[in-house]
């Protein structure tokens, strides 16, 4: 009877051993790194993405490969490789490398690896204590150690590796960059930041404006925003003047926009732009549209120049930080209903709709590039910038119109949104609303 008890009891036994190795209660992101596999929680993994040609960082630490745009947010990008000093295969410029994009606390990281496999669930019990001997890097960053269908994986502790938290000892490299990358607010110059007579409110909006969309008050644009600020107080509750939220922000910003914004330009626009153009310099017109998105404005421009200076030979340097917008600007395809007739004659039908022909195409370079480095475009007859400095802080603000009036040829023009000006000296304003172009003089 005892016998049997036992029998009966050690097939218990296995099943709760069997139970507790299947249990699945902790995921990861598989990915190999010189030759070995490691994982890291799923928890702290936000997205997988496929990238190249990151903004170079000048002074920064070897495994730092750059930042990166992703969808408006700025991150900085670890080669985890040369950080810890694997062997890893030297790709040109345009290659894609596999990027972990991890949120740790509040920071936003993107991380290199060789290859990203997929994802892996594990139990916990079954994550063994880590050991100098399984990993190329610290232990203290090594979380545990797991074999899963033949592969032993190394996970990662990126809580402890990406900690912005003050140790015993040095804080890991990582720490510091992040430190170095991490928000700080505008730089407040009394010469561009416009006064609000202690209004409270107006203070207030500044900020939420900033903090929620980027958008930075200033003498670009701040007859703009006063207007708006007036009659947003007085169509709501004292109460309710404040901006609480991001859908708020958009909201006050409705009315700031260009015409024609995220579209081909129409044709009475379009001949605004033309009439405020100053008389082409020469043969040649080098252009520069800085923050081109996906490139509706470029395509029109280089319409509307062929029209002003037919005997030109027209360049436009179109560049923007947002990596998806500038990889489509290049092919857009239009449909037949949503392109003016002034633009038919500089268009070919294709399968999926209207592209510009190649001639137009052949006109304009779009790179992905952040303004906020070096612009290494030559002396500009134009430079094409609406509703995009205001999206800066001050600062920024300033250094991209000092490049402006570098970069811009005597007699030479910048275009700005409808509702910016350009508050530099030597600079006269041409045309009529709601076109907003600027001439340098001598």
């Amino acid at each position: 009877m005892s016998v049997q008890t036992a029998d009966k009891a050690q097939p218990d036994a296995r099943d709760e051993k069997k139970e507790r190795a299947d249990k699945v209660d902790f995921k990861m992101v598989t990915f190999s790194l010189g030759g070995k596999e490691y994982g890291i929680d799923i928890m702290n993994v936000k997205e997988i993405a496929n990238a190249s040609r990151f903004t170079y960082v000048p002074n920064a630490a070897p495994f730092v490969r750059g930042v990166y745009n992703l969808r408006g947010d700025i991150i900085s990008i670890i080669d985890l490789r040369t950080m810890f000093h694997l062997p890893a295969e030297r790709k040109n410029d345009d290659s894609l490398e596999s990027l972990l994009i991890l949120r740790i606390d509040e920071h936003v990281f993107g991380i290199i690896v060789d290859n990203i496999d997929k994802v892996v669930g594990v139990s916990r019990a079954g994550i063994q204590p880590p050991h100098p001997i399984f990993g190329d890097i610290n232990v203290k960053y090594i979380k545990g150690i797991i074999e899963n269908q033949g592969k032993l994986f190394i996970i990662l502790n990126v809580e402890k590796l990406f900690s912005l938290k003050k140790e015993s000892d040095a804080p890991p490299p990582v720490a510091r960059l992040a430190a170095a990358f991490a928000p700080q607010a505008p730089a407040v110059d009394q010469a561009i930041v416009p006064v609000t007579d202690g209004n409270v409110n107006a203070d207030f909006i500044m900020e939420t404006l900033f903090a929620f969309r980027r958008f930075g008050v200033s003498a670009i644009n701040d007859a703009w925003f006063r207007a708006r600020f007036e009659e947003w107080s007085s169509t709501r509750k004292a109460t309710d003047v404040q901006l609480k939220e991001p859908g708020e922000a958009d909201e006050f910003l409705s009315t700031f926009y260009s015409p024609c914004n995220g579209e081909l330009w129409s044709e009475e626009y379009s001949a605004a732009v033309m009439a405020a153009l100053p008389p082409a310099q020469s043969k040649s017109v080098n252009v520069w549209n800085p923050g081109c998105g996906k490139g509706y404005e470029t395509y029109s421009l280089a319409c509307a120049l062929r029209l002003a200076y037919p005997e030109a030979r027209i360049k436009i340097w179109a560049n923007d930080s947002d990596l998806l917008a500038i990889s489509m600007a290049a092919n857009m395809v239009f449909s037949a209903e949503n392109v003016p007739e002034m633009y038919r004659d500089l268009m070919v039908q294709g399968r999926n709709g209207l592209t510009f022909n190649q001639t137009v195409r052949d006109s304009i370079f779009f790179e992905f590039h952040d303004v906020m480095n070096s612009n290494p475009v030559p002396p500009v007859d134009l430079i094409l910038s609406r509703d995009t400095v205001s999206f800066l802080s001050t600062a920024d603000q300033r250094k991209l119109l000092a490049d402006f009036n570098e970069k811009t040829k005597l007699g030479g023009a910048v275009i700005l949104g409808a509702n910016e000006r350009l508050p530099m000296d030597g600079w006269n304003r041409t045309g009529g609303e709601p076109v907003s172009v600027y001439v340098k003089g001598a």
